[in-house]
């Protein structure tokens, strides 16, 4: 069974949105809200400051709060460790949005908790998830983080990364390249 991850290079990605953009026509996203979204953060402190550009979604968290603070069990893991929403349980009372410590979860229209799924429905037909297929510089790398032979895995081996929020204890599956 894939565990399924993402890196993204902070080296080339260029903060165009085209995974937003992509994102949004894909998964059919309200037009206020955003499964995934471009921030930028400066870091380093004055004569050392540079600017990080990071696209950001759900982590998919292998220890994800969302999931085990969901009342109605909505938030549960599915295929590849990937976290989904059920929305036929899902009440909208969001209590997985207070607990997401990365933001990554919204209400809908239809008053239901809604997020990244790593484009499931694409993976399950051999597709990259949108964001994915759509980065003009290539940015992205999606795959089994358990299969040593895919290009996540041996990126991840030989790259310097990084998760955000390592304190939260989430064990997120999202990583940055440095």
């Amino acid at each position: 069974m894939p565990r399924y991850g993402m890196a993204i290079d902070l080296r080339t990605c260029m903060g165009c949105a085209a995974c937003v953009v992509a994102c949004k026509v894909e998964n059919r996203v309200d037009e206020d809200a955003f499964r995934c979204r471009v921030t930028q953060r400066s870091r380093g402190e004055f004569p050392d400051v540079q600017l990080e550009i990071l696209s950001e979604r759900c982590h998919q968290c292998s220890d994800a709060p969302c999931v085990w603070n969901c009342p109605t069990g909505a938030s549960h893991y599915a295929e590849g460790g990937v976290i989904l929403v059920d929305e036929d349980r899902c009440t909208g009372c969001k209590a997985c949005l207070a607990a997401c410590p990365y933001d990554a979860r919204f209400i809908n229209s239809r008053g239901v908790a809604e997020k990244c799924t790593f484009c499931l429905h694409r993976v399950k037909e051999g597709l990259e998830p949108a964001c994915v297929s759509t980065c003009p510089s290539r940015a992205m790398i999606f795959g089994d983080l358990d299969d040593p032979s895919g290009a996540l895995a041996r990126t991840l081996g030989v790259r310097k990364h990084r998760a955000l929020k390592p304190e939260a204890g989430t064990a997120p599956n999202l990583f940055y390249l440095e």
